[in-house]
């Protein structure tokens, strides 16, 4: 296994995963988020799609053997392996809105959205290309009576990983989360690398 590239907290990086290649993400020192999404090299309108994704598998509950469809309903990626298990794909990237909103912040942090629109600028896309993000590690709850979401803290442990094949050529954006209930109010690096 090669060096993990590095994520530094409350910030995101970009990079390109070819067909038939593997990302490992890694949760380096435990209950650390990392927002994903991605998009069709050749095509950028063609993006990760959450509610396809949820509708196929009939679960919200996705982990190894799910495969993730884009808005034109093809595959994107499958994980093949998840040592965690549980992860978010309901809950849109975190923003300076998020803070405002949520946590009440007068000088709010730019969050993963923030992060993840200037990873991706120079690939062309802009802020309303970014679609709700596959929150890897992330822990939410639904209600089954109300409704209600909760943000829980990550069962992820140092070392963590979930590691993704992708079926086409990819654009993907990464973070390491920027919110402090999907960490458990703490900031910490993701690990990342491809697997040839």
């Amino acid at each position: 296994m090669h060096p993990l590239n590095i994520i530094p907290p409350r910030s995101g990086v970009s990079l390109v995963l070819k067909k038939g290649q593997r990302l490992r993400v890694v949760d380096i020192e435990g209950e650390q988020v990392s927002d994903l999404v991605c998009y069709n090299e050749s095509d950028t309108s063609e993006y990760l799609s959450s509610g396809r994704t949820i509708d196929y598998a009939e679960t919200i509950f996705l982990t190894k053997g799910h495969p993730f469809y884009s808005n034109r309903s093809r595959v994107m990626f499958d994980i093949v392996e998840d040592t965690v298990g549980r992860h978010d794909f309901l809950l849109t990237p975190c923003s300076a809105d998020t803070f405002r909103i949520i946590y009440g912040h007068e000088h709010p942090h730019r969050g993963c959205f923030g992060n993840l629109c200037d990873a991706l600028a120079p690939y062309g896309i802009g802020p309303d290309d970014i679609p709700v993000s596959f929150n890897i590690f992330m822990h939410v709850t639904v209600n089954g009576d109300t409704g209600r979401v909760d943000v829980l803290p990550p069962r992820s442990k140092a070392g963590d990983f979930v590691l993704i094949e992708a079926r086409m050529d990819l654009i993907v954006g990464l973070t390491a989360c920027s919110a402090e209930m999907s960490n458990n109010y703490a900031f910490k690096p993701i690990g990342w690398e491809i697997e040839r």
